[in-house]
Protein backbone atom coordinates (compact mmCIF):
# COMPACT_ATOMS: atom_id res chain seq x y z
CA UNK A 1 0.00 0.00 0.00
CA UNK A 2 1.40 3.43 -0.91
CA UNK A 3 1.83 6.22 1.60
CA UNK A 4 -1.07 8.10 -0.03
CA UNK A 5 -3.30 5.04 0.16
CA UNK A 6 -2.44 4.49 3.81
CA UNK A 7 -3.32 8.11 4.64
CA UNK A 8 -6.64 7.81 2.78
CA UNK A 9 -7.47 4.57 4.61
CA UNK A 10 -6.64 6.07 8.01
CA UNK A 11 -8.70 9.17 7.20
CA UNK A 12 -11.66 7.01 6.18
CA UNK A 13 -11.51 4.97 9.40
CA UNK A 14 -11.16 8.11 11.51
CA UNK A 15 -14.10 9.71 9.69
CA UNK A 16 -16.29 6.70 10.32
CA UNK A 17 -15.27 6.68 13.97
CA UNK A 18 -16.05 10.37 14.35
CA UNK A 19 -19.45 9.89 12.67
CA UNK A 20 -20.31 6.97 14.92
CA UNK A 21 -19.16 8.86 17.98
CA UNK A 22 -21.20 11.91 16.95
CA UNK A 23 -24.32 9.78 16.42
CA UNK A 24 -23.85 8.09 19.77
CA UNK A 25 -23.34 11.41 21.54
CA UNK A 26 -26.43 12.85 19.85
CA UNK A 27 -28.52 9.87 20.92
CA UNK A 28 -27.31 10.24 24.51
CA UNK A 29 -28.41 13.90 24.51
CA UNK A 30 -31.75 13.10 22.86
CA UNK A 31 -34.39 14.21 23.62
CA UNK A 32 -33.27 17.74 24.47
CA UNK A 33 -36.65 19.26 23.55
CA UNK A 34 -40.27 18.09 23.10
CA UNK A 35 -40.91 15.24 20.66
CA UNK A 36 -43.98 15.14 18.41
CA UNK A 37 -45.89 11.90 17.94
CA UNK A 38 -47.92 12.37 14.77
CA UNK A 39 -51.18 10.39 14.60
CA UNK A 40 -53.07 10.16 11.27
CA UNK A 41 -56.56 9.90 12.82
CA UNK A 42 -58.78 12.02 15.08
CA UNK A 43 -58.56 12.28 18.85
CA UNK A 44 -60.36 9.35 20.45
CA UNK A 45 -59.61 6.90 17.64
CA UNK A 46 -57.84 3.67 18.60
CA UNK A 47 -54.51 4.85 17.19
CA UNK A 48 -54.79 8.11 19.11
CA UNK A 49 -55.53 6.34 22.41
CA UNK A 50 -52.50 4.08 21.95
CA UNK A 51 -50.28 7.04 21.04
CA UNK A 52 -51.31 8.97 24.16
CA UNK A 53 -50.51 6.02 26.41
CA UNK A 54 -47.07 5.79 24.81
CA UNK A 55 -46.53 9.54 25.05
CA UNK A 56 -47.07 9.46 28.81
CA UNK A 57 -44.73 6.50 29.27
CA UNK A 58 -41.99 8.05 27.12
CA UNK A 59 -42.30 11.33 29.01
CA UNK A 60 -41.79 9.46 32.26
CA UNK A 61 -38.89 7.39 30.96
CA UNK A 62 -37.02 10.10 29.04
CA UNK A 63 -37.85 13.22 31.05
CA UNK A 64 -39.12 15.22 28.09
CA UNK A 65 -42.55 16.08 26.69
CA UNK A 66 -44.01 13.84 23.99
CA UNK A 67 -46.81 15.73 22.25
CA UNK A 68 -49.51 13.91 20.26
CA UNK A 69 -50.43 15.79 17.08
CA UNK A 70 -53.49 14.60 15.13
CA UNK A 71 -53.11 15.24 11.38
CA UNK A 72 -56.27 13.91 9.78
CA UNK A 73 -57.08 13.42 6.12
CA UNK A 74 -56.57 11.38 2.96
CA UNK A 75 -56.61 8.04 4.77
CA UNK A 76 -53.57 9.00 6.82
CA UNK A 77 -51.51 10.17 3.85
CA UNK A 78 -51.29 13.81 4.98
CA UNK A 79 -49.74 12.79 8.28
CA UNK A 80 -47.52 10.13 6.70
CA UNK A 81 -46.12 12.39 4.00
CA UNK A 82 -45.35 15.06 6.59
CA UNK A 83 -43.41 12.59 8.72
CA UNK A 84 -41.60 11.21 5.67
CA UNK A 85 -40.35 14.74 4.88
CA UNK A 86 -39.36 15.54 8.48
CA UNK A 87 -35.75 15.77 9.62
CA UNK A 88 -34.70 12.32 10.90
CA UNK A 89 -33.49 13.60 14.25
CA UNK A 90 -35.91 11.78 16.54
CA UNK A 91 -38.14 14.79 17.17
CA UNK A 92 -40.90 13.76 14.75
CA UNK A 93 -42.25 10.22 15.07
CA UNK A 94 -45.30 8.46 13.64
CA UNK A 95 -47.76 6.25 15.55
CA UNK A 96 -50.05 4.66 12.99
CA UNK A 97 -52.20 1.72 12.02
CA UNK A 98 -51.37 -0.40 8.99
CA UNK A 99 -52.99 1.70 6.25
CA UNK A 100 -50.64 4.69 5.97
CA UNK A 101 -47.48 2.54 6.07
CA UNK A 102 -48.74 -0.50 4.13
CA UNK A 103 -52.06 -0.83 2.28
CA UNK A 104 -52.24 2.79 1.12
CA UNK A 105 -49.51 1.76 -1.31
CA UNK A 106 -52.17 -0.39 -3.00
CA UNK A 107 -55.04 2.07 -2.71
CA UNK A 108 -53.68 5.43 -3.82
CA UNK A 109 -52.45 6.11 -7.33
CA UNK A 110 -50.31 9.11 -6.44
CA UNK A 111 -48.74 8.80 -3.01
CA UNK A 112 -46.27 11.51 -2.04
CA UNK A 113 -44.18 8.93 -0.19
CA UNK A 114 -43.29 5.24 -0.34
CA UNK A 115 -44.56 3.40 2.78
CA UNK A 116 -41.88 0.73 2.45
CA UNK A 117 -38.92 3.04 1.81
CA UNK A 118 -39.45 6.42 3.48
CA UNK A 119 -39.74 5.30 7.12
CA UNK A 120 -37.45 3.62 9.61
CA UNK A 121 -39.42 1.09 11.69
CA UNK A 122 -39.17 1.33 15.47
CA UNK A 123 -41.70 -0.96 17.18
CA UNK A 124 -44.74 -3.12 16.46
CA UNK A 125 -47.00 -2.03 19.30
CA UNK A 126 -50.07 -4.27 19.21
CA UNK A 127 -53.00 -5.45 17.13
CA UNK A 128 -56.74 -5.01 17.21
CA UNK A 129 -59.89 -6.71 15.96
CA UNK A 130 -62.26 -5.29 13.39
CA UNK A 131 -65.92 -5.87 14.24
CA UNK A 132 -69.17 -6.04 12.30
CA UNK A 133 -71.63 -4.02 14.40
CA UNK A 134 -75.29 -3.20 13.72
CA UNK A 135 -77.93 -0.81 15.01
CA UNK A 136 -80.51 -2.55 17.26
CA UNK A 137 -83.25 -1.87 14.67
CA UNK A 138 -81.56 -4.34 12.32
CA UNK A 139 -83.48 -7.56 12.82
CA UNK A 140 -80.45 -9.79 12.16
CA UNK A 141 -79.15 -11.39 15.34
CA UNK A 142 -76.35 -13.25 13.56
CA UNK A 143 -74.07 -12.59 10.63
CA UNK A 144 -75.85 -15.29 8.62
CA UNK A 145 -79.15 -13.47 9.14
CA UNK A 146 -77.56 -10.16 8.09
CA UNK A 147 -76.25 -11.77 4.89
CA UNK A 148 -79.64 -13.36 4.18
CA UNK A 149 -81.36 -10.00 4.64
CA UNK A 150 -78.84 -8.28 2.39
CA UNK A 151 -79.39 -10.84 -0.36
CA UNK A 152 -83.16 -10.54 -0.11
CA UNK A 153 -83.10 -6.73 0.05
CA UNK A 154 -80.30 -5.50 -2.24
CA UNK A 155 -79.29 -1.91 -1.61
CA UNK A 156 -81.24 -1.49 1.63
CA UNK A 157 -78.32 -2.00 4.00
CA UNK A 158 -75.79 0.78 4.51
CA UNK A 159 -72.40 0.08 6.00
CA UNK A 160 -70.18 2.77 7.43
CA UNK A 161 -66.41 2.74 7.63
CA UNK A 162 -64.02 5.27 9.23
CA UNK A 163 -62.79 6.36 5.79
CA UNK A 164 -62.20 5.44 2.18
CA UNK A 165 -59.53 2.77 1.89
CA UNK A 166 -59.17 2.28 5.64
CA UNK A 167 -59.35 -1.17 7.21
CA UNK A 168 -63.08 -0.99 7.87
CA UNK A 169 -63.73 -0.19 4.22
CA UNK A 170 -61.63 -2.97 2.70
CA UNK A 171 -62.79 -5.46 5.36
CA UNK A 172 -66.40 -4.61 4.51
CA UNK A 173 -65.70 -5.08 0.81
CA UNK A 174 -64.09 -8.45 1.50
CA UNK A 175 -67.03 -9.50 3.67
CA UNK A 176 -69.52 -8.68 0.90
CA UNK A 177 -67.53 -10.42 -1.80
CA UNK A 178 -67.10 -13.61 0.21
CA UNK A 179 -70.74 -13.66 1.35
CA UNK A 180 -72.27 -12.70 -2.01
CA UNK A 181 -74.37 -9.69 -1.01
CA UNK A 182 -74.12 -5.92 -1.30
CA UNK A 183 -74.38 -2.97 1.05
CA UNK A 184 -74.08 0.72 0.26
CA UNK A 185 -70.79 2.06 1.60
CA UNK A 186 -70.85 5.31 3.61
CA UNK A 187 -67.34 6.61 4.40
CA UNK A 188 -66.81 8.79 7.48
CA UNK A 189 -63.94 10.94 8.71
CA UNK A 190 -63.00 8.72 11.63
CA UNK A 191 -64.53 6.20 14.00
CA UNK A 192 -66.19 8.66 16.40
CA UNK A 193 -68.66 10.19 13.92
CA UNK A 194 -69.37 6.74 12.49
CA UNK A 195 -70.16 5.32 15.94
CA UNK A 196 -72.42 8.31 16.67
CA UNK A 197 -74.38 7.79 13.45
CA UNK A 198 -74.65 4.04 14.05
CA UNK A 199 -76.15 4.69 17.49
CA UNK A 200 -78.55 7.20 15.90
CA UNK A 201 -79.56 4.72 13.20
CA UNK A 202 -78.20 6.83 10.34
CA UNK A 203 -76.34 3.75 9.07
CA UNK A 204 -77.35 0.12 9.60
CA UNK A 205 -73.92 -1.48 9.90
CA UNK A 206 -70.42 -0.39 10.91
CA UNK A 207 -67.26 -2.28 9.98
CA UNK A 208 -64.52 -0.76 12.08
CA UNK A 209 -61.88 -1.32 14.76
CA UNK A 210 -63.53 -2.81 17.84
CA UNK A 211 -62.19 -0.55 20.65
CA UNK A 212 -64.44 2.45 19.97
CA UNK A 213 -67.55 0.26 20.04
CA UNK A 214 -66.89 -1.78 23.17
CA UNK A 215 -68.74 0.58 25.57
CA UNK A 216 -71.67 0.78 23.14
CA UNK A 217 -71.82 -3.00 22.75
CA UNK A 218 -71.60 -3.57 26.48
CA UNK A 219 -74.36 -0.99 27.09
CA UNK A 220 -76.63 -2.64 24.50
CA UNK A 221 -76.75 0.46 22.29
CA UNK A 222 -75.37 -1.47 19.30
CA UNK A 223 -75.01 -5.19 18.59
CA UNK A 224 -71.83 -6.97 17.48
CA UNK A 225 -72.36 -9.82 15.02
CA UNK A 226 -68.78 -10.94 14.42
CA UNK A 227 -65.11 -10.07 14.78
CA UNK A 228 -62.86 -10.36 11.75
CA UNK A 229 -59.98 -12.21 13.37
CA UNK A 230 -58.82 -15.78 13.94
CA UNK A 231 -59.90 -15.79 17.59
CA UNK A 232 -62.70 -14.21 19.56
CA UNK A 233 -62.10 -10.91 21.32
CA UNK A 234 -61.79 -11.54 25.09
CA UNK A 235 -63.79 -8.38 25.83
CA UNK A 236 -66.86 -9.81 24.00
CA UNK A 237 -66.34 -13.58 24.22
CA UNK A 238 -69.88 -14.43 23.08
CA UNK A 239 -69.35 -12.79 19.68
CA UNK A 240 -68.11 -15.30 17.05
CA UNK A 241 -65.32 -14.89 14.54
CA UNK A 242 -66.21 -14.68 10.85
CA UNK A 243 -64.98 -18.25 10.42
CA UNK A 244 -67.30 -19.43 13.17
CA UNK A 245 -70.08 -17.44 11.51
CA UNK A 246 -69.55 -19.28 8.23
CA UNK A 247 -67.00 -17.15 6.38
CA UNK A 248 -63.59 -18.86 6.64
CA UNK A 249 -60.45 -17.12 5.48
CA UNK A 250 -61.59 -13.57 6.26
CA UNK A 251 -59.12 -12.05 8.71
CA UNK A 252 -59.04 -8.27 8.91
CA UNK A 253 -57.36 -7.58 12.22
CA UNK A 254 -54.89 -4.73 12.06
CA UNK A 255 -51.91 -3.46 14.02
CA UNK A 256 -50.27 -0.31 15.34
CA UNK A 257 -46.63 0.62 14.85
CA UNK A 258 -44.20 3.41 15.64
CA UNK A 259 -41.92 4.55 12.82
CA UNK A 260 -39.86 7.62 12.00
CA UNK A 261 -38.46 9.37 8.94
CA UNK A 262 -35.83 7.46 7.00
CA UNK A 263 -32.37 8.01 8.46
CA UNK A 264 -33.17 7.97 12.19
CA UNK A 265 -30.00 7.43 14.24
CA UNK A 266 -29.78 3.75 15.18
CA UNK A 267 -29.23 4.45 18.91
CA UNK A 268 -32.51 6.41 19.03
CA UNK A 269 -34.38 3.63 17.23
CA UNK A 270 -32.99 1.05 19.65
CA UNK A 271 -33.77 3.18 22.69
CA UNK A 272 -37.37 3.84 21.63
CA UNK A 273 -37.95 0.27 20.55
CA UNK A 274 -36.76 -1.08 23.90
CA UNK A 275 -38.96 1.29 25.93
CA UNK A 276 -42.10 0.79 23.81
CA UNK A 277 -41.73 -2.98 23.52
CA UNK A 278 -41.16 -3.47 27.25
CA UNK A 279 -43.95 -1.12 28.22
CA UNK A 280 -46.76 -2.61 26.12
CA UNK A 281 -46.07 -6.05 27.63
CA UNK A 282 -46.00 -4.74 31.21
CA UNK A 283 -48.89 -5.29 33.66
CA UNK A 284 -49.43 -1.51 33.71
CA UNK A 285 -49.98 -1.36 29.95
CA UNK A 286 -52.01 -4.59 29.84
CA UNK A 287 -54.46 -3.07 32.32
CA UNK A 288 -54.95 -0.10 29.99
CA UNK A 289 -54.85 -1.82 26.61
CA UNK A 290 -57.06 -4.83 27.30
CA UNK A 291 -60.22 -2.81 28.08
CA UNK A 292 -59.92 -0.98 24.76
CA UNK A 293 -59.43 -4.18 22.76
CA UNK A 294 -55.74 -3.87 21.93
CA UNK A 295 -53.55 -6.99 22.19
CA UNK A 296 -49.96 -5.99 23.06
CA UNK A 297 -47.19 -7.31 20.80
CA UNK A 298 -44.08 -5.35 21.77
CA UNK A 299 -41.75 -6.31 18.93
CA UNK A 300 -38.87 -4.57 17.19
CA UNK A 301 -38.17 -3.02 13.79
CA UNK A 302 -37.90 -6.36 11.94
CA UNK A 303 -41.45 -7.24 13.03
CA UNK A 304 -42.74 -3.96 11.59
CA UNK A 305 -41.16 -4.76 8.22
CA UNK A 306 -42.66 -8.25 8.28
CA UNK A 307 -46.10 -6.87 9.16
CA UNK A 308 -45.96 -4.36 6.31
CA UNK A 309 -45.11 -7.07 3.79
CA UNK A 310 -47.81 -9.41 5.11
CA UNK A 311 -50.45 -6.70 5.01
CA UNK A 312 -49.74 -5.85 1.39
CA UNK A 313 -49.74 -9.52 0.39
CA UNK A 314 -53.07 -10.11 2.19
CA UNK A 315 -54.98 -7.22 0.64
CA UNK A 316 -53.54 -6.78 -2.85
CA UNK A 317 -56.01 -9.10 -4.60
CA UNK A 318 -58.98 -7.91 -2.53
CA UNK A 319 -58.36 -4.27 -3.38
CA UNK A 320 -57.94 -5.04 -7.07
CA UNK A 321 -61.07 -7.19 -7.15
CA UNK A 322 -63.13 -4.52 -5.40
CA UNK A 323 -61.70 -1.91 -7.79
CA UNK A 324 -60.80 0.46 -4.95
CA UNK A 325 -58.59 3.18 -6.39
CA UNK A 326 -58.19 6.55 -4.70
CA UNK A 327 -56.58 9.83 -5.65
Amino acid sequence: MTSLSRRACVASIMGAGIAAGTGSAFAQQWPARPVTLVVPFPAGASTDVVARLLAEKLRTELGQSFIVENKVGAGGNIAASGVARATPDGYTLFVTSAGPIATNKLLYRNLAYDPLVDFDPIALIGDVNVAVVVHPSVEARTLAELIAYGKANPGKLTFGSPGLGLMGHIAGELLQRRAGFQMTHVPYRGSAPLANDLVAGQVNVAVDFLPGYLPLIQAGRVRALAVTADTRAPQIPDVPTLQEAGLPGVNASSWFAMVGPKGLPTPIVERLSAIVSAYVKSPEALAKLDPIGVRPLGRGPEAVRAAQAAEIAKWEDVIKAANISLQ
